[in-house]
C-alpha cells in the first residue's frame, strides 16, 4: 500500500494515542530538530533549550489524545504552538526584560537591515541570538513567527507600543551587527 505523508502522520498519531512507544520515538525523531531550532531562537543557553524541549515533549505526549488531526501540517503546527508557548513561558521566567519606551528623538534611529543575502544563514542566526533577551524575543515573535504587536503584548504582558519600540530597537541593533560583520568580513577578502 502506498502511504502519503498525511496518511503516515495520521497512522503515527493513531499509534501514539494507543500508547505505542515506538511511534512516540518516531514522532520525536521526526520533529525534535525543527522544534529545537524554534526554541533556540529565543533561548541562547543550550541547557535551558534542552529543559524546555523536555517539558514541551512531556506536554505534547500527555495531551496528544485531545489533538484533532486536521490534515497534513496540523500536527506539526500544534506541536510548534506548544513549543513556542513553553519557550515563551521559560523566557518570561528566566530572562531579563528591560523594556523602555522610545523617546521622541530615538524613533529616528535607523533600523533598516543592510543587504545580508551574502551572509551565511548561521551567521544571521548567531547575530539574532546575540540580541538582548527582550529584543530577541520580540524580534523573533514579530519577524519569524508573524505575530502582531497586539499578540506579542498579550503573550508577554506588555503594551503594544512597548512591543513596537522594542522591535525598532532590535532591528537597529541587528542592523549595526550586520554592518559590522560586513565591514569585518570585507577586510579579510
Amino acid at each position: 500500500m502506498d502511504w502519503n505523508d498525511s496518511d503516515r502522520e495520521e497512522r503515527l498519531l493513531d499509534l501514539i494515542k494507543r500508547g505505542d512507544r515506538n511511534a512516540m520515538q518516531d514522532l520525536y525523531c521526526r520533529y525534535v530538530r525543527y522544534l529545537t531550532a524554534i526554541c533556540g531562537r529565543y533561548i541562547p543557553d543550550e541547557d535551558n533549550v534542552r529543559d524546555v524541549m523536555q517539558d514541551s515533549f512531556l506536554k505534547i505526549f500527555s495531551s496528544i489524545k485531545n489533538f484533532q488531526y486536521r490534515g497534513k501540517g496540523s500536527l506539526k503546527g500544534w506541536m510548534t504552538k506548544i513549543v513556542l508557548n513553553e519557550t515563551i513561558k521559560s523566557v518570561k521566567q528566566n530572562c531579563q526584560f528591560n523594556f523602555t519606551e522610545l523617546k521622541n528623538d530615538e524613533t529616528e534611529i535607523a533600523d533598516d537591515i543592510p543587504e545580508s543575502e551574502n551572509i551565511p544563514p548561521p551567521i544571521i542566526y548567531k547575530l539574532i541570538r546575540e540580541l538582548p533577551d527582550g529584543y530577541r524575543t520580540i524580534f523573533n515573535l514579530y519577524v519569524i513567527e508573524g505575530k502582531s504587536h497586539k499578540e506579542i503584548a498579550a503573550l508577554l504582558g506588555i503594551k503594544e507600543s512597548t512591543s513596537a519600540s522594542q522591535l525598532h530597537r532590535a532591528k537597529a541593533i541587528l542592523a549595526e551587527k550586520i554592518r559590522n560583520y560586513i565591514n569585518n568580513y570585507s577586510l579579510h577578502l
